[in-house]
């Protein structure tokens, strides 16, 4: 049994995966009041394997039930390049090595999103009457979609973009960047923050989210290692 965004799991739902956890058993309460009574259902083993990104989020009494935690990190770009050869066959176009190289090297570390740029590359060259997907062509695309060669995109240069001009480089919490960006808080945080801290864009602290020298350099702006409040832009 696999769950995903194991942290959104009802309490009520959780409360009734305890026994099923332990002791391969369901107790189910019908009706209410002094009428109410337990049903005891028995099940047959099983394997439950829970998903999330936020571990923290998820209530003690259920975390602590799973045998094993591990924790999986972003695909090398490697793996994302063979991914990307596989969704080309499926897609029923070639796709040549220094292409499918590209499209993991930018596809953030995560198999959706290598599917999704191989899905949109490839309307690109299907317009222009090719049938495969080369790495001039993949180049050209990938500019026009706004993806750069680290893989951060127009929302992601804008978040590091407003850390380093409307607050010096940080520290600033992520209500005061989601408010300024005009982004939801939850937003900023599941989706675009872990990548850009991932990649050594962006630090979180106790005090807030700051942008590293490496954000700096990549938006064209100048590094002060003495104060981060002092910014000179090129």
């Amino acid at each position: 049994m696999f769950i995903d965004e194991t942290h959104r799991l009802h309490p009520a739902i959780e409360e009734i995966l305890y026994s099923a956890m332990e002791d391969f058993r369901l107790d189910i309460i019908v009706g209410q009041g002094p009428g109410a009574k337990t049903v005891k259902i028995s099940l047959k083993p099983f394997t439950l394997i829970g998903a999330t990104t936020r571990a923290g989020l998820i209530t003690p009494p259920l975390y602590g039930r799973f045998g094993i935690i591990l924790r999986m990190d972003y695909y090398d770009i490697e793996s994302l390049k063979k991914i990307a050869e596989r969704t080309a066959r499926i897609l029923n176009i070639k796709i040549s090595e220094g292409a499918s190289y590209e499209i993991g090297k930018r596809a953030r570390g995560t198999p959706r999103v290598v599917n999704r740029l191989v899905k949109r590359i490839r309307y690109f060259v299907e317009v222009e009457g090719k049938n495969s997907i080369e790495l001039e062509e993949t180049l050209k695309a990938l500019e026009v979609m706004d993806v750069d060669e680290f893989g951060l995109e127009e929302m992601d240069r804008r978040i590091l973009q407003v850390v380093i001009e409307n607050f010096n480089g940080g520290p600033v919490g992520i209500k005061s960047l989601a408010s300024s960006i005009g982004e939801d808080k939850g937003t900023l945080e599941d989706l675009y923050e872990p990548f850009l801290v991932q990649s050594g864009f962006l630090i979180r602290t106790g005090r807030g989210r700051v942008a590293t020298k490496k954000a700096y350099e990549h938006l064209g702006y100048k590094f002060d290692k003495t104060s981060q409040g002092n910014l000179f832009n090129e």
